[in-house]
């Protein structure tokens, strides 16, 4: 009896784990609910939240067990279609100079724009003339470990535009806080990276790696490993494909699947918000490879703009895109 429990623990120890990620993360904590499509979400210092809606054009503050309170409503943004107020980030010296910086579309173009907490004062634009349209307008906003503000846009409609170096449609772009090219961008202006047919998600690893999610249009969505001058294929290629002069995304699902908004990463994977596929998506990595792809909350929260993780605490927050009643939601433990 006893080799035969010995022989099967041995076995129990060499048999690789199936548990889904769902069974390990707690049910969601809804921090703030009733809203209308909330777009960005970025944390403060603090732990506390901030957070936009695109409709509405206004910025919330929340911390859970809190009510959310609005604190500023950005009346120059312009709402048609998918466009309006869009991301959200928390400047790295925030606690000196207060700012938080905002992606919005205007009647003309796209603006990246910062707004000093606790001012009255209108947003003090920083880049202007990314093309806009009622679709296909990126805008999120991230700060990387090197302190500079990165930006995804999307082509605005106009297909052509994300392979030229003179449009700021379908690329991510790099900036200082003040809006100005970093030296050692590739083509001596704000653009990092072109050829993408609408970037939503932003994401860096520990190792400093910069991820995107971008929605294709009719066969795959993907996730791109992004490099500087790197080009991501648009319109030319979608997806995969041999031809040399484009990079291949490392993931790609189809459309229905995944249409991927947010990006986040937390303990060696990313997590992908998902609109038409209704899920979280956990992309487990191995250096730049995606070695396991799995599904949470399928369908439990309907459609997902939006996952961020709190420096804070390490929790996970995310944010629904269903129209009405929409919610912020928090994930204390989270795979």
């Amino acid at each position: 009896m006893r080799r035969l429990l010995a022989a099967l623990s041995a076995l129990l120890v060499a048999l690789p784990l199936t548990a889904t990620p769902a069974t390990a993360a707690s049910t969601p904590q809804v921090v703030a609910s009733g809203l209308t499509q909330p777009w960005g979400i970025a944390f403060l210092p603090d732990g506390s939240a901030l957070f936009t809606e695109r409709h509405t054009r206004r910025i919330w503050a929340v911390t859970p067990g809190r009510p959310a309170r609005v604190i500023y409503t950005v009346r120059e943004a312009a709402v048609r279609g998918e466009s309006g107020l869009l991301g959200i980030a928390v400047g790295p010296d925030y606690l000196r100079d207060g700012r938080v910086y905002l992606y919005y579309t205007t009647s003309t173009d796209n603006r990246i724009a910062y707004v000093v907490r606790g001012s009255a004062a209108r947003p003090r634009v920083i880049l202007s003339g990314i093309p806009a349209a009622s679709s296909h307008d990126g805008g999120r906003l991230l700060f990387g470990p090197d302190g500079h503000l990165y930006a995804g846009t999307g082509d605005a409609q106009n297909r052509d535009s994300a392979q030229s170096t003179s449009s700021l449609g379908g690329k991510i772009l790099r900036m200082t806080k003040d809006g100005r090219p970093v030296q050692g961008n590739p083509f001596g202006t704000v653009v990092l990276s072109l050829g993408h047919r609408n970037v939503q998600g932003l994401a860096f690893d520990r190792d400093r790696r910069l991820w995107a999610t971008e929605f294709g249009q009719n066969t795959w969505d993907e996730v791109n490993h992004i490099v500087p001058g790197g080009n991501y294929g648009w319109p030319v290629v979608e997806g995969r494909s041999n031809d040399t002069r484009y990079r291949n995304p490392v993931h790609q699902w189809t459309p229905a699947e995944a249409s991927p908004s947010g990006l986040a990463y937390k303990g060696g994977s990313l997590y992908a918000a998902a609109l038409r596929g209704q899920r979280l998506w956990r992309l487990e990595m191995s250096e730049d490879r995606v070695v396991r792809a799995t599904s949470m909350y399928n369908g439990t929260y309907g459609r997902l703009r939006a996952a961020m993780q709190n420096p804070r605490d390490g929790a996970m927050w995310l944010l629904t895109a269903n129209g009405t009643n929409d919610r912020v939601l928090r994930i204390t433990r989270f795979p």
